[in-house]
């Protein structure tokens, strides 16, 4: 991957950018916010299985991270309706990005211990496996391929879902037990059911502003920032149904962090349509919400003394 700009002037040899404005190269995925039926057994269920931190507990809500750096948010609604087998549109599962493959392969023998039923996949670019909350929300967990290994035709990046070679990935992470999720874990990606490709290619792509970089899997569209694979997939996977509402376990909001405030109200004005809350021109970040209603915050990345707030 030369840094020199390539002949679409994107300074990638992939994707294809938006005509109008563009979010910065820096821009990742922070936090996301669910909506669940029981805060304490979805606790147990995070922390057991996921090996995340309790950081903070107040009322109906818990932030969960790995090392001190808030990841998850969990706010309950008792009553919640479980999604298990029930597709709405909204999450189809968001990921969990570990630091290498020695911590994914530590992360197969946790599951394997435990017996938890999960599915995996090799994705060219990254290897993933998935697993279902109690309210039967997705979560991926995965690592990354290098970059340079990555693969790329037509200014496409090559995504597949193949088989994993799960002992493998297993064998990678032999040699030191599973002790929580480690230092350097994020929120990788998120990856939403929508009821229209184009429709959606529109408000994250035209407006938002994110480079679309796979767009030939069947019923789907991935996007990003600064040549990731994806922060956000795209599908009509679930077909005719009704976009998750206050009934059910569901995503509340997803965060994207851009480097600067000035960043966040370039991006606000951009994909922000009237009587969605924009923010001010004072505040630091705002919400918008796609045709289908799921919440989108955009805040300008936290220095360190902030990321335990």
């Amino acid at each position: 991957m030369s840094g020199t700009m390539d002949d679409a002037g994107t300074g990638q040899p992939w994707g294809i950018p938006p005509s109008g404005y563009r979010l910065p190269s820096e821009t990742r995925v922070g936090r996301v916010r669910l909506e669940v039926a029981d805060l304490d057994r979805s606790v147990r269920w995070y922390a057991s299985v996921l090996g995340f931190e309790l950081l903070e507990r107040e009322g109906n809500e818990v932030a969960l991270g790995a090392a001190g750096i808030p990841l998850v948010e969990l706010q309950e609604r008792p009553g919640a309706t479980s999604v298990h087998r029930r597709p709405r549109l909204g999450l189809y599962h968001y990921a969990v990005l570990l630091p290498d493959r020695p911590s994914l392969g530590r992360f197969v023998l946790h599951l394997r211990d435990l017996g938890e039923s999960v599915g995996a996949a090799d994705h060219l670019v990254s290897e993933a496996l998935y697993l279902w909350d109690p309210d039967g929300l997705g979560v991926e967990v995965y690592a990354d391929r290098p970059r340079e290994a990555w693969r790329h035709r037509d200014r496409e990046i090559e995504m597949a879902t193949d088989p994993l070679d799960l002992a493998a990935v297993a064998e990678a992470g032999r040699g030191a037990p599973w002790k929580g999720m480690p230092p350097g874990t994020t929120i990788g990606h998120v990856h939403l059911h929508v009821g229209d490709l184009e429709q959606a290619a529109s408000f994250y792509h035209d407006r938002l502003g994110l480079d679309k970089v796979v767009w030939s899997y069947p019923g789907a569209l991935f996007l990003s920032a600064g040549g990731y694979h994806h922060h956000l997939g795209i599908n009509t996977w679930a077909g005719p149904v009704p976009a998750a509402g206050e009934g059910d376990a569901r995503l509340l909001e997803w965060e994207l962090l851009v480097p600067e405030p000035a960043d966040v109200r370039e991006a606000l004005a951009s994909s922000g349509a009237p009587g969605q809350d924009a923010g001010s021109a004072e505040a630091s970040d705002g919400i918008v919400r796609d045709p289908w209603g799921t919440a989108l915050r955009l805040s300008p990345m936290r220095r360190p003394s902030e990321t335990s707030k």
